[in-house]
């Protein structure tokens, strides 16, 4: 079997949710036979965007995909092991219907917030990893989200393990208000102390990655690699244009328009992206793959 997809039905069948404080296995239903590419209008199969890793095989636009799913394509077979699995933060601030909403993308995604912290291996190397995932909350950092990417952070440090975030977000999460805004010098002093250490840290940015992430932990990594066609920056280019009264460069804040600009080291297609990682990998750690 493909590695990319070895553990894919494993992950997926341990997702869970809760529902009334009860831990029950998330009910899968059978996703649609074909998918529209929200980017061109084409239509696919869904095996064929499978086999493509969701990528659409007419424009090459990159669909978000679930945190799980990710880490399943970069990860080792049967290397995964989840890292503060099922951290939520209380509604602090009383937010009207905000448990409400939590649970809703809860059970709609079977995560407990928006971002899947772990440790596993890439290549044989071992690595601690987070990734963001859009469909929960579009990915907004609150305080469960920031503590678990400091957290993960923490724990590349403590065991001298390389680091690699793949960003996906909206920004800081409205609804938690400044404390959701601490995250951003949170996660950020963490990266500090991680690289002060010698600690090698990958940031892989992916579409879109905007507001608070962009401005802390996303955008400080040694290395800097990013999905064709993504979104990156702080604001996005409509509120820029309104607010300057002026036209944008075509391609603005897209993926290749900062690699022109010296804000991206590289793009890397999703079908690379597994094989990117680990040439970087082993380039850092002398080319040797560590010894079990």
């Amino acid at each position: 079997m493909n590695p990319i997809f070895a553990n894919r039905r494993e992950r997926l069948m341990e997702m869970k949710v809760r529902r009334k404080g009860v831990e029950q296995p998330r009910r899968l239903v059978a996703p649609p036979v074909f998918d529209k590419c929200s980017r061109c209008g084409a239509v696919a199969a869904k095996a064929e965007l499978a086999r493509s890793l969701y990528v659409c095989p007419n424009c090459g636009y990159h669909h978000p995909i679930g945190a799980y799913l990710r880490l399943a394509m970069v990860l080792d077979a049967k290397s995964f092991r989840e890292l503060n699995e099922g951290m939520v933060a209380p509604n602090a601030l009383q937010f009207p219907g905000y448990e409400e909403k939590l649970e809703s993308a809860r059970d709609a995604t079977g995560l407990s917030e928006a971002v899947v912290t772990a440790r596993g291996r890439i290549g044989g190397v071992p690595v601690a990893a987070a990734v963001l995932d859009s469909h929960f909350f579009m990915g907004s950092m609150g305080v469960a989200v920031g503590e678990k990417i400091t957290r993960c952070v923490e724990y590349a440090q403590r065991h001298r393990l390389p680091l690699i975030i793949f960003s996906a977000s909206g920004g800081a999460r409205m609804q938690e208000g400044i404390l959701s805004l601490m995250q951003m010098a949170k996660t950020a002093a963490a990266v500090r102390r991680f690289q002060e250490a010698g600690g090698l840290y990958i940031s892989f940015f992916t579409h879109p990655t905007t507001g608070g992430v962009t401005a802390s932990f996303a955008s400080l990594g040694d290395i800097t690699l990013a999905e064709p066609g993504a979104l990156i920056g702080f604001a996005g280019p409509r509120v820029i244009q309104q607010t300057i009264g002026q036209t944008l460069p075509e391609g603005f804040q897209r993926a290749e328009y900062l690699v022109e600009h010296g804000f991206v080291d590289q793009i890397v297609p999703r079908t690379a992206m597994r094989e990117t990682l680990i040439r970087l990998l082993r380039l850092h750690g002398k080319g040797e793959l560590p010894r079990e």
